[in-house]
């Protein structure tokens, strides 16, 4: 069964920078696109940045330029670093695959304040 751990969240000001993990297992990582999506309140969730399995990345227009996604096979882990943060990125930010085909893990809660 794969397990999703984020990590890394916290509370910062409008243009603070975090780097946010992810730790995955009970699966072959490498061969597997990965993803961080966020949650705010009374918003769905949304898709953030993705990587696939050989390291090209997309991210939404709200987050290009500012958020890097990254990953280390040998770790098994995904990286969301976040610079320039602003109060809109507020949210619960979580790690999965595309379409999110595992679990959900409990999510790091991100709070930018202005």
């Amino acid at each position: 069964q794969v397990q999703l751990v984020e990590s890394g969240g916290g509370l910062v000001q409008t243009g603070g920078s975090l780097r946010l993990s992810c730790a995955v297992s009970g699966t072959a990582f490498s061969i597997n696109d990965m993803a961080w999506y966020r949650q705010a309140p009374g918003k769905q969730r949304e898709l953030v940045a993705s990587i696939t399995s050989g390291g090209s990345t997309n991210y939404a227009d709200s987050v290009k330029g500012r958020f890097t996604i990254s990953r280390d096979n040998a770790e098994k882990m995904v990286y969301l670093q976040m610079n320039s943060l602003k109060p809109e990125d507020t949210a619960v930010y979580y790690c999965n695959g595309p379409y999110y085909p595992w679990d959900w893990g409990q999510g790091t809660q991100v709070t930018v304040s202005s």
